[in-house]
């Protein structure tokens, strides 16, 4: 062998170790400001509330501790938030229900979503009444997207029909509306609940 082919059998050789890996330097603790930039960052990356701030900011505390003499006051901090109107609990209510409605959910989902969201009743009541009104449409564009009762390709079985009940419901509809739409074969088995579920005769189904 000779002294090339030795430097590079042994080249190989270093090439092929397996590197160390790198170790993750631990989070710098959090101080005043520090908390104020995440606030920040979360606020203008982030549609949120109030209290889903305070769960953030509470979660960051956790993980990387704090420094700062004065103990860490995220209350304070998430209510100058809120003056400044960085976090408008109403406007993310109505949005987030609207948000909500229009991809096919129900009132009663949008009221558990904005329960979770830690929203008052107060803060929610419009976003709530918006949804209400709108019931018969959400209903619709669930039934419409999962092609359920007149939207469907084909005549469901009575069992599909049930698992397709649960499945409106579980998405926050009045069991009479959802009962309507899913058990009926066309538009027009429906036409008389037009006082409970809107206005719908210009809708096209999947079928005829």
């Amino acid at each position: 062998m000779d002294d090339f082919e030795g430097k590079a059998r042994h080249g190989s050789a270093r090439a092929r170790q397996p590197r160390k890996p790198r170790v993750k330097k631990p989070p710098k603790p959090l101080n005043e400001r520090l908390l104020r930039d995440l606030a920040l960052h979360y606020v203008g990356r982030y549609a949120t509330s109030a209290h889903k701030l305070k769960r953030y900011l509470a979660r960051k505390l956790r993980e990387r501790g704090w420094e700062d003499e004065q103990p860490a006051d995220i209350d304070a901090l998430v209510t100058r938030f809120v003056e400044l109107k960085y976090i408008d609990d109403a406007l993310y209510a109505s949005q987030k229900a609207a948000s909500l409605t229009a991809r096919g959910y129900g009132s009663r989902r949008v009221s558990t979503m904005l329960y979770a969201a830690g929203i008052s009743e107060q803060d929610s009541a419009a976003a709530k009444a918006a949804s209400n009104a709108a019931k018969a449409d959400a209903a619709i564009t669930m039934a419409r997207k999962r092609r359920f009762g007149p939207f469907a390709r084909e005549t469901a079985p009575p069992d599909k029909r049930q698992k397709q009940l649960q499945a409106m419901l579980r998405g926050g509809h009045d069991f009479s509306i959802a009962r309507a739409l899913v058990f009926a074969d066309s538009m027009e088995e429906i036409a008389d609940l037009e006082q409970d579920i809107g206005r719908y005769e210009d809708i096209e189904p999947w079928h005829e």
